[in-house]
């Protein structure tokens, strides 16, 4: 009987390891199953596409922030009116000097240009090629970075990773032309959203311009580089603050907060029209011409409050205000003729004093002449001769 119990109890314990490593198989299984599961449902593209989206997205910006900062432009239909606009901004100006200083690197602040000129030699943002009177921002319009750098004459060498289909390019500093960058080209969309009942300003593209003069000399000319849509280059340009103040030399701003903002200023030198043609070629004339851009910035600026109907108080302040001017001009007109009225009467007044001052001194004189008696003096002496 011990023979057979030991034997039972035997066949029990190896029972009981082969349901233990069982379990403990599945626990394996599952565990890895889980694992790869979550990396799976992290890549939301699968597969190939996954990790090419990875490898493009460069170190900072997750495709996350890329979403937050893309702007999905509205539909013609949720539109009511659009304005676009082309402006100039001139970095001479006091305004805009925040996108040129400092021109070199410093503690890790970049102007600009060398954002700009980082994220084309990495082949991080797209850049589409300059058309002087359209921009179609598409593959076929798309421009190699080797070739913007062989155009413009800016020293370059392959960096490490870059294949033929995926060039990327290293830059020395000192190569980089940021002192001859002056200005930028914009693209500005003056929109009313029906659906949210409000006016938006949304830049669409920014153009760098190279200011640079001949061999001998003379006046600078103006190269446009390339256009980069501005969804595209906002989750870089959130990452490099800015200070905008002389006063407080904290850097409390980012580039793109000072796009977002409004808070450069440039001139319009196109509107787009039928006929596609810049302000300077539909007023040659440079008085008409400043006029011209004035009256459109007014009706850029004044559109919305058109668009609804003033409210009762409104009405009134403005009324109001109206019979204040009308009474303060009364007023001043009332003003002008009583003081061209006194001045009038004072005239008048000196006119007749003068009138009456004459008689009285001729009077006077008349009445000395008699007191001078010479006669009655020498007889008084001859008498006391005598």
């Amino acid at each position: 009987m011990s023979i057979i119990a030991n034997k039972i109890s035997r066949t029990l314990l190896a029972v009981a390891c082969l349901a233990i490593s069982a379990v403990s198989y599945a626990q394996t299984n599952s565990g890895t199953q889980s694992s790869s599961s979550v990396v799976r449902r992290g890549d939301t593209t699968g597969g190939r596409g996954g990790r090419n989206k990875a490898e493009q997205s460069a170190p900072g910006v997750t495709q996350r922030m890329a979403q937050f900062y893309e702007q999905q432009p509205a539909s013609d239909s949720e539109l009511q009116w659009m304005r676009v606009i082309y402006r100039q901004i001139d970095l001479d100006k006091d305004k805009n000097a925040a996108l040129y200083y400092p021109e070199d690197e410093i503690d890790g602040q970049l102007n600009l240009f060398r954002v700009i000129m980082k994220l084309l030699a990495q082949n991080t943002v797209p850049a589409y090629e300059y058309l002087d009177g359209r921009e179609i921002f598409n593959d076929t319009y798309r421009v190699q970075p080797r070739d913007v750098l062989d155009r413009f004459h800016i020293m370059y060498s392959d960096a490490k990773g870059s294949t033929q289909r995926n060039p990327k390019f290293e830059i020395d500093p000192s190569d980089v032309p940021a002192g001859e960058v002056l200005s930028y080209y914009i693209i500005e969309k003056w929109e009313f959203d029906s659906r949210e009942n409000r006016m938006r300003t949304r830049i669409e593209a920014i153009c760098p311009v190279l200011h640079r003069s001949g061999d001998f000399g003379g006046e600078a000319v103006k190269y446009p580089m390339f256009w980069m849509r501005m969804q595209d280059l906002r989750p870089y340009l959130a990452q490099q603050q800015i200070f905008i103040n002389d006063d407080n030399n904290l850097p409390t701003c980012t580039l793109d907060d000072f796009f977002a903002m409004n808070l450069y200023e440039g001139d319009i030198y196109k509107t787009r029209n039928l006929k596609n043609r810049s302000m300077a070629q539909l007023y040659p004339d440079p008085d008409d011409l400043r006029r011209a851009q004035d009256s459109i910035q007014k009706r850029l600026t004044t559109f919305e409050d058109n668009l609804w109907v003033p409210t009762r108080e409104e009405v009134i302040a403005a009324r109001e205000a109206r019979e204040a001017l009308e009474a303060g001009a009364d007023s001043t007109s009332t003003a002008d003729a009583v003081a061209s009225d006194s001045k009038k009467t004072s005239d008048r007044n000196r006119r007749v004093q003068r009138s009456q001052r004459k008689p009285a001194k001729q009077s006077k004189v008349k009445e000395k002449k008699p007191k001078t008696t010479s006669a009655g003096a020498n007889r008084s002496v001859r008498r006391r001769k005598k």
